[in-house]
């Protein structure tokens, strides 16, 4: 872990030089934003860049505990991870950087990068945090990198239009065929003689071999959209969440939505395929703010729970219009879509996926009176289980 002294290449007495006028004047040239706060928490300088993030002045929140600029669950957990590394030494954020949802003064969230860092000063001791918004940053692409590129497969999705013409064409062929001969086969059998009989179990036999064709197609068009066997490991559920939430509320497309996560600590070590798992997540949140976009009040909560024996659940709850109960039934069939231009690919990735971690998903109305996701993984046993 490094503290801030080392952070910037400066001694104690270095810094001690400097009064708080020049140390606020050095801290304003950070282009990111950057807070400081005591040990406790409380807020003790506030960059311009920060304060042109999160739109507050740096005197409205002199004193204020950082958490208010904190979404669920760690906005109320803060403290209690404050005392936790103050007591213990353990630290579960500070100097690991981190994608992460932040709250706006207005109450909309975004996605940001997190780096933290303490500093022991003579008696003083506390933490500084630099934030860069990846809404709006031009490096959003270089940031994110190593998720975008895990999760690349699902912008496939996208060549899904032109491919289903070729896969129309292709299918059309062997499906044509068959009906050709059963329509043969059915003719024969008005004359049902040995020689018209051998005839009929020829046509057949032509049936079976292009059915099977047909069923080679469609295999083809599964293995382009799979991405391979799962690489389970065990991992976070709650991070998983919050790498996944950021990156489906780039660009501005959270704004507006209450977003609120609730985390379950008995339901976080889960043995997945995390990138795989990330999918699931990033295309229901996905699907949840699309389905929200004509909403006057739009609320999106995620959360997770322990469902013995040995599962997390994950719910992503939405406040939408719903979905019409014929349409519920056959959601996660291929090519079956609530959207006018959708192809009905992701939420049947979605339903392979956590297949494939034997666990199920379903769908139901929300309690906000939209649309409730419910999806269940693997909960990786320990000996303290």
């Amino acid at each position: 872990m490094k503290d801030i002294d080392t952070m910037t290449g400066a001694s104690p007495q270095f810094i001690s030089l400097y009064d708080a006028e020049q140390m606020h004047a050095l801290i304003d040239t950070v282009p990111d934003a950057m807070v400081i706060t005591d040990q406790q928490g409380r807020i003790r300088s506030f960059s311009s860049g920060a304060s042109e993030m999160f739109d507050y002045a740096e005197e409205d929140l002199l004193g204020e505990n950082i958490s208010i600029l904190m979404t669920s669950p760690d906005r109320e957990r803060h403290d209690l991870y404050m005392q936790e590394y103050l007591k213990t030494g353990k630290a579960k954020i500070i100097g690991v950087g981190r994608v992460m949802t932040a709250r706006h003064r207005d109450g909309s969230t975004f996605p940001i990068k997190l780096d933290i860092g303490e500093f022991n000063s003579g008696a003083q001791r506390g933490f500084v945090g630099f934030i860069r918004d990846l809404t709006e940053s031009r490096k959003t692409e270089r940031e994110l990198h190593t998720l975008q590129s895990e999760l690349a497969h699902v912008s496939r999705i996208s060549s899904m239009g032109s491919l289903a013409t070729s896969l129309a064409h292709e299918l059309n062929q062997p499906l044509t065929a068959v009906a050709n001969y059963a329509h043969s086969a059915q003719d024969l059998l008005a004359d049902p003689s040995p020689e018209t009989l051998e005839l009929v179990r020829e046509a057949l036999d032509q049936c079976a071999a292009e059915a099977l064709r047909a069923g080679q197609i469609v295999h083809r068009l599964r293995d382009f959209i799979k991405r391979g066997e799962t690489e389970r490991q065990i991992v976070s559920l709650g991070r998983i969440i919050q790498e996944a939430s950021a990156l489906a509320l780039m660009n501005g497309d959270g704004k507006g939505v209450d977003f609120e996560t609730g985390l379950d600590p008995a339901a976080d070590k889960v043995i997945v395929d995390p990138v795989q798992l990330q999918q699931v997540v990033f295309n229901l949140i996905r699907n949840a703010l699309e389905a929200m976009l004509e909403s006057r009040h739009k609320q999106l909560r995620v959360r997770t729970q322990r469902k013995d024996p040995g599962f997390a659940q994950v719910s992503i709850i939405d406040s939408g219009p719903g979905l019409d109960q014929k349409i519920a039934e056959r959601l996660f069939h291929p090519f079956n879509s609530t959207k006018s231009d959708g192809m009905g690919i992701g939420l049947s990735i979605c339903h392979s996926i956590v297949q494939s971690h034997e666990g199920k998903i379903w769908v139901e109305p929300s309690s906000l009176g939209g649309t409730a996701f419910h999806f269940t993984v693997p909960l990786a046993e320990t000996d303290n289980d």
